[in-house]
């Protein structure tokens, strides 16, 4: 079904100052790219030619793209990686899957075998080097997958280095306060979609009724245990968060679930690395 509300893309600029990141990664420019659900209904070929058009512009170092290639055919990721081929990053695409690309079986393996053909590097709980060994790129396993539950393995054998972590889900902010994390990059929420003046997140007002209503009456209203499931932590449903000690970004995503998107557009973003000093 498609959208009802509609907006234009947004492209949104973030500067993070990392400690002891190395001179000479300084002003490196990521590109993040999430939740495309290509498939012909919930994003557009023309939104998504922006999207890449945005990102080339932006010159970047590397791209990566935070899950949910697909919704739950994954046919459509063969058309897919005809258009993120033309993605021009000087170092390389860097992906995670995120829930939606497991949907079906068989779909991860389709999936990772289209982005591979185009030289896409997918992370399943796995690093990567794009810049060489002084900044780490984490890849992790779904949070809703059985496999995210090795990622304590991952993560306390990564050198004390700064690291960008990939995990689709922003929940997995609350379990990843256990290791230094400079940067988690997510997506899956969409950013709740619909944003109401002076009302809210609406998304986020429904998974709040939910956890309140009698079940009787939760029944009758679907859509509050929809947005209940969808996330536990609202309040990481976009943008920036500090977490502990962790920071957090929550990309809105490309693709539009039914109703569409009000006051929250579809976001490229374009984030630039700094240095901090120890305090």
């Amino acid at each position: 079904m498609q959208p009802i509300f509609t907006q234009g893309l947004s492209v949104e600029t973030l500067e993070i100052a990392i400690t002891d990141l190395s001179p000479h990664l300084i002003g490196t420019t990521i590109v993040q790219l999430s939740d495309l659900h290509y498939d012909g209904l919930r994003l557009s070929d023309d939104l998504l030619m922006q999207a890449i058009n945005a990102a080339n512009e932006a010159e970047p170092d590397f791209v990566v793209i935070t899950g949910d290639f697909v919704t739950d055919d994954p046919t459509p990721i063969h058309e897919l990686v005809l258009r993120l081929k033309l993605l021009q990053p000087s170092l390389g695409i860097y992906a995670i899957l995120g829930n939606h690309d497991l949907h079906r079986r068989g779909s991860r393996g389709a999936i990772v075998d289209a982005l591979t053909r185009i030289d896409v590097q997918v992370l399943w709980n796995q690093v990567a080097y794009p810049i060489g060994e002084e900044l780490a790129l984490v890849g992790l396993a779904d949070l809703w997958s059985s496999d995210y539950k090795a990622i304590a393995g991952l993560m306390d054998h990564l050198p004390n280095i700064p690291r960008i972590v990939l995990a689709h889900n922003p929940d997995c902010a609350e379990s990843l306060q256990q290791w230094r994390v400079d940067l988690q990059l997510s997506g899956h929420s969409h950013g709740g979609q619909i944003i109401l003046p002076g009302v809210g997140n609406i998304s986020m007002r429904c998974a709040q009724a939910y956890r309140y209503l009698p079940g009787r009456v939760r029944r009758r209203f679907p859509v509050l245990a929809a947005c209940h499931r969808v996330m536990k932590h609202w309040e990481w449903v976009r943008g920036y968060h500090q977490v502990g000690n962790n920071r957090l970004y929550v990309n809105r995503g490309l693709g539009t679930y039914f109703p569409g998107r009000l006051f929250c557009p579809p976001e490229v973003t374009v984030i630039r690395l700094t240095r901090s000093e120890l305090a």
